[in-house]
């Protein structure tokens, strides 16, 4: 499944020929990639070593008969790949603020690129170092949470959906309430970032996944609480390992993430709730530079490098063919296989890219009070039991919600994103 697509497509082959292309990827991708050799050659010799700081299970790294991006790289550039991983946005924003760790590479989310840029936590890029943004296509280009295109290059782009196991459920649900529902008690997994869960609690209630309204923050936050006596877990990567082993029935998470898992639990399914969703965008930056030095002229040309060869047409068809996400890149979706560039999970409809919203930066007043009230809800008590509790009131919270999602509140989409009026501000 996650093998590039060229290697799918060899056939009447020679012995000689089957041999070679069992040989290791970076081999082939060595003497099969047109590289610019004169540009990726400029550090060859300069001991250049760059801190790339990215979401777990995020880059096609050689399993499975996949192409290592950062192996590749290093061999073709001379340049070392310090590589480690972050689960969250929030976490990333931590460890860049605290300044205990210098990056040269990271990966953050649209909304928390706009931030960066806001708090003067970015590196304007040079796009002389970067002639595969030519690939990106026109409509990933200025983006809302980069306007001028200054900061960031997109990296994959993708919606937040629910995954559940069929065979544990009996039926699709096509509504984010099962993640209410008491009868999947301890098989239903959460969000552990507070953006994605909040916005989940937002989509019931019918408000804008943006929203900066005290009070619907307030209702939100009550609605997590509610949900928290059902939560097996609050997981990010750990969801893998639980859906793929029959240990929860259901989850929100990522589509490129759901396609993996779906590999390899054929139980598992991928919806999107009828009440919308998430509709992202992952970039490439390059944090502040503190200081100008010669090492971090050279530390800014190499990850401009990286970036650039993240952008070569073969290495994001690979890269995107492992992590499974959908490629802003024209001339990588070209080279993927037919299946792949028709698979609805990856590229939805326009329909269901309509029913979407893309999170912006939030006032730096709303996300203290998120951080607040995250904390509160991660801090409570479980709380009452839905087992436990008299039908009566089950029932009663049951309507609650119920009447709640039925006003749609004026507010819904005050900040929704219309994917049809805004093809060139992705």
């Amino acid at each position: 499944m996650k093998k590039k697509s060229f290697l799918k497509k060899l056939s009447l082959l020679t012995a000689a020929v089957l041999l070679f292309s069992a040989m290791t990827l970076g081999t082939v991708a060595e003497e099969t990639y047109d590289y610019d050799m004169e540009y990726y050659s400029q550090l060859k010799d300069k001991d250049v070593t760059i801190n790339v700081y990215n979401w777990g299970e995020y880059i096609s790294n050689g399993d499975d008969d996949s192409l290592d991006v950062n192996a590749e790289f290093e061999k073709l550039t001379g340049i070392r790949v310090n590589y480690t991983q972050f689960d969250t946005n929030e976490s990333l924003y931590a460890k860049l603020k605290s300044g205990g760790t210098t990056y040269d590479v990271i990966f953050p989310s649209d909304y928390m690129v706009s931030r960066m840029i806001n708090e003067d936590m970015l590196e304007p890029l040079d796009f002389d170092n970067i002639p595969n943004f030519q690939y990106i296509s026109e409509k990933f280009k200025n983006p809302s949470y980069d306007p001028e295109n200054l900061y960031s290059v997109p990296y994959t782009w993708g919606t937040v959906g629910l995954i559940y196991n069929y065979d544990m459920l009996g039926f699709d649900p096509d509504s984010w309430d099962i993640m209410w529902d008491p009868n999947y008690a301890k098989q239903i997994l959460q969000f552990s970032n507070s953006r994605d869960a909040f916005a989940i609690a937002e989509l019931m209630l019918g408000y804008s996944i943006n929203t900066e309204d005290t009070m619907e923050l307030d209702q939100a936050a009550q609605l997590l609480k509610d949900e928290k006596p059902l939560v097996q877990a609050y997981v990010m990567d750990q969801i893998f390992d639980k859906m793929q082993g029959n240990e929860a029935a259901i989850a929100p998470y990522y589509a490129g993430d759901a396609i993996n898992m779906m590999a390899v639990n054929e139980s598992l399914r991928f919806v999107i709730p009828k009440e919308g969703t998430n509709l992202f965008f992952d970039a490439v930056c390059i944090p502040k530079i503190k200081e100008d030095t010669e090492e971090s002229r050279l530390k800014k040309l190499a990850s401009e490098m990286y970036i650039n060869f993240l952008n070569e047409p073969e290495i994001a068809a690979a890269n995107i063919e492992y992590i499974q996400y959908s490629t802003p890149n024209d001339a990588a979706l070209q080279l993927l296989d037919e299946e792949v560039r028709n698979n609805p999970i990856s590229y939805p409809s326009d329909e269901v890219l309509e029913n979407t919203q893309v999170y912006v930066n939030l006032s730096e007043e709303t996300n203290l009070y998120l951080d607040r009230l995250w904390t509160e809800i991660m801090s409570a008590e479980a709380g009452y039991n839905y087992w436990s509790m008299p039908l009566f009131l089950v029932g009663a919270l049951a309507l609650s919600v119920a009447i709640t999602v039925m006003k749609k509140n004026r507010r819904r989409r005050r900040e929704q994103f219309n994917y049809q009026n805004s093809q060139n501000n992705f």
